[in-house]
């Protein structure tokens, strides 16, 4: 049986294959800005850096700015930057570019943009509605003036039209017709997104429809399905377009929240998928960390390389090559994708003849391109190569009759850094620690007369002599992936209360992007810089009070809210982490009215618990006002929970002796659930040493089948430590920035950091189940890192 999700793309698909309105021979006539064979276009756009409101030029300046900075580091090249709704046209309704809105954002129309664009090659894009010919002659001769004029005068590449905008009336559906005829006169290769619209006898000029129907914001719009090492299982589960059909759009991929493991859903996006738009992302790459830059532009330049031969695909068989794993190329060179959806290696055993589409050569070079990249070598036709596919990552080989021209060591894994001609090459060399491999340059066109490896010159690596390279540190005993545990059911331990509280006060309720920067750190790159502080600066995200720093930062027009956007409601607490047990005679709370003490009103009593270590509370009871002052008279707290909610707080800060504290350490939270609301009647525990902790390493506690929504919570005891897990898929409840967040009733996945004390401690991972939820779950506990603990080295040839 098709799920809804099938059922749509078959909709979608048969409406493009089978037009009612316009005879054949009419339909072959028109060509919607490219064909099966076109290959694709890279493309970025801006939905969620801004929503309904819309960009401005300064912003969208210094985003371009990001994007240049990346094609003179690395060689990655932009085809397409498009706006996405707000900068034109909006939610609901028809803009114009001479309109004192437009003319607000962009005081300059789009002129300074296109210059800045036109500097790196790329062209413009922006979304809008179909329609928006308003109902006088006059009215649709300016909406056709307007859209030609993007094309020609800035040669605009993308038309995104939105049914979030409305649909295209019957009667304008001439006006559609000839403003797109018009458009393409001078924007040949014009592309038209159709999101989910019913165009009528227009529908032959648009270049795509939105495959599955579906926006893919991790763990807003797309989230997991089952338990995972990661967020993005639900991502990298997608299908294959029915016919393999490229003039087709998935939406590409969001890189704004639950950034971990991007590059694998981003393989499949360009690789397997391979639509008109690929490589295909959106919302706030700066986000990323400084080291994944590298990988983010190879997959660009990998795929702008290889394109042509990208744009027929052959469907591999499941039974050999797994689920929707595919083979793109020309017949002389083969890119393949596999991926693994489960909780252990798959092997995949790969014949190198017909069947993965060679129909040329008698010998083939097999070269793996992702997760890290690796020569395997060179085997007759015929010969069957073994593959190992991660748990829950994507894989990307080429095989070859040709030479792969691509920089290249044998011997170990590497990845590509840096590339572009006339410059340095830059190669990461990587190997388990205390371990030693002879390697050698694979040949390539490039030509180098220097080579250092970590600063010292190897020039016997440039003429063709193997070296051997050392990777320091204590070979590993263990897997580092590995199943731990299976929980069992146990009595309600006494201190459930307290391993509860753990959680909660370890994890947030920020903003998904807030979250990302988080896992990302710090950024030395000015460029990356400059885009997230005109993300998290912009006045409707300070506006919507989605971060706790608000709190502290000394200005009472920011704040912390509980989000209620598109009807979400939330049933929490606010609760206050100190950071360290502190000293205070006194904490004040600024509010800014009386309806934002929830449900209290002014001059009620409320009361707060207080806690040094989660395990002892004190009660103490206060005045609710729009400034609330909690009387402390020199206690010992860190951890402080109210027993009420407050719907908007201004600012929170301590005193001691008459004189405010640092504040650098202080979080908060509002949206988890008290204790007594949680009420645990169910228990799952086991207990475990880890005799090495690679770095990067966390547990994975993933709870397999159904528990209610928030109806099962995970932490960690360690010698009579408490630790909390501060990350789960599906996401902890967040104050959204955009939409919803996901809900889920099964197979969350708790993540706990390790860290190197933790080793060789007895561990008790327990599982809470809470009061009338389902405990129709069985609970397993992994141990594993997001990439293998390689020891990296980086070779410089020149």
């Amino acid at each position: 049986m098709l799920n809804g999700i099938t059922k749509l793309t078959l909709v979608y698909f048969t409406a493009l294959c089978s037009i009612p309105y316009l005879s054949k021979a009419q339909q072959s006539k028109v060509f919607p800005g490219a064909d099966e064979t076109t290959s694709s276009r890279s493309q970025y756009f801006s939905w969620i850096n801004n929503t309904n409101e819309g960009s401005t030029e300064k912003q969208t300046l210094i985003n371009l700015e990001f994007f240049s900075w990346l094609h003179s580091e690395y060689g990655m090249a932009l085809d397409i930057y498009a706006f996405d709704a707000g900068n034109i046209d909006g939610k609901g309704y028809c803009g114009s570019i001479v309109s004192e809105r437009f003319k607000q954002q962009f005081p300059n129309s789009f002129n300074n943009i296109y210059k800045a664009a036109k500097a790196i090659d790329t062209r413009l894009g922006v979304w809008g509605g179909p329609d928006c010919f308003g109902n006088t002659v006059q009215e649709e001769k300016a909406r056709l003036e307007m859209m030609v004029e993007l094309c020609k005068k800035y040669h605009f590449a993308l038309f995104k039209f939105d049914a979030v905008n409305g649909n295209l009336r019957t009667e304008k559906q001439d006006a559609f017709i000839e403003m797109m005829q018009q458009c393409r006169k001078y924007s040949p290769d014009l592309i038209l997104l159709n999101h989910r619209l019913e165009l009528g006898k227009g529908l032959p000029y648009a270049t795509t429809f939105l495959f599955e129907g579906a926006e893919t914001y991790i763990d807003v719009h797309m989230p997991n399905t089952a338990t995972a090492t990661h967020h993005r299982q639900g991502a990298l589960s997608r299908g294959l377009v029915p016919g393999l059909q490229r003039l087709t759009e998935d939406h590409g991929v969001c890189i704004s929240s639950c950034l971990d493991f991007w590059d694998d859903d981003l393989i499949l996006q360009a690789f397997n998928r391979n639509l008109i738009l690929a490589p295909q992302i959106y919302g706030n790459p700066w986000l990323l960390r400084d080291d994944e830059y590298a990988t983010l532009a190879r997959i660009f330049n990998l795929h702008r390389r290889y394109g042509k031969i990208l744009v027929k695909g052959k469907i591999l068989p499941e039974d050999k090559y797994g689920e929707k794993a595919l083979s793109r190329g020309d017949g002389v060179t083969q890119f393949i994708t596999f991926r693994n959806l489960e909780w252990t290696p798959k092997k995949i055993t790969l014949k190198l003849d017909e069947e993965i589409g060679l129909t040329t050569g008698a010998s083939f070079e097999v070269r793996q391109f992702h997760p890290t990249e690796k020569i395997i070598g060179r085997f007759k036709k015929g010969s069957s190569v073994v593959v190992e596919v991660a748990p829950f990552r994507s894989y990307l080989i080429a095989v070859s009759a040709d030479e792969i021209d691509e920089l290249g060591i044998k011997g170990c894994d590497y990845k590509v850094i840096t590339d572009i001609a006339g410059k340095p090459a830059k190669i990461q060399l990587l190997g388990l620690p205390g371990t030693k491999i002879n390697v050698q340059l694979s040949p390539s066109k490039r030509r180098f007369t220097t080579a250092t490896l970590d600063g010292k010159s190897i020039n016997a690596l440039i003429k063709g002599n193997k070296i051997e390279v050392d990777f320091p540190g204590t070979p590993l005993k263990h897997a580092w992936h590995r199943k731990l545990s299976t929980p069992a059911l146990t009595s309600i331990p006494e201190d459930a209360e307290t391993l509860y509280e753990a959680t909660c006060f370890a994890a947030d309720n920020n903003a998904l992007e807030v979250r990302s920067l988080e896992r990302s750190g710090a950024t030395k790159i000015p460029e990356v810089q400059a885009a997230r502080d005109a993300f998290f600066k912009q006045a409707v995200f300070i506006e919507r009070n989605i971060w706790d720093k608000n709190l502290f930062d000394g200005d009472s027009t920011t704040g912390f809210d509980v989000n209620h956007s598109w009807g979400q409601t939330a049933n929490g607490i606010f609760r206050l982490d100190l950071g360290e047990i502190l000293t205070l005679d006194e904490l004040i709370l600024t509010t800014g009215r009386e309806g934002d003490i929830h449900p209290l009103k002014t001059d009620e009593g409320a009361w707060v618990d207080i806690s040094t270590d989660l395990k002892t509370w004190k009660t103490l009871r206060f005045l609710t006002g729009r400034k609330m002052s909690v009387k402390l008279k020199g206690e010992h707290v860190r951890y402080l929970r109210f027993r009420n909610n407050f719907e908007h707080l201004l600012e929170v800060e301590g005193h001691l002796n008459g004189q405010p504290v640092e504040r650098k350490k202080w979080h908060a939270s509002n949206l988890f659930q008290s204790w007594k609301v949680f009420a645990a009647d169910k228990a799952w525990k086991s207990t475990f040493r880890l005799p090495e902790i690679t770095e990067g390493s966390y547990l994975c506690i993933a709870l397999n089948g159904k528990h209610g929504v928030e109806g099962a919570y995970a932490a960690l005891k360690i010698n009579g430590e408490y630790v909390g897990t501060p990350d789960r898929s599906v996401s902890f409840p967040s104050n959204v920035w955009e939409y919803p967040l996901a809900k889920a009733d099964a197979n969350y996945t708790y993540y706990i950091p390790l860290k190197t004390y933790m080793k060789a401690q007895q561990m008790e991972v327990i599982i809470l189940g809470m009061k009338g939820q389902p405990a129709e779950f069985k609970p397993e506990v992994w141990v594993t890192t997001h990439n293998p603990p390689y020891v990296s080295k980086e070779l410089v040839l020149q």
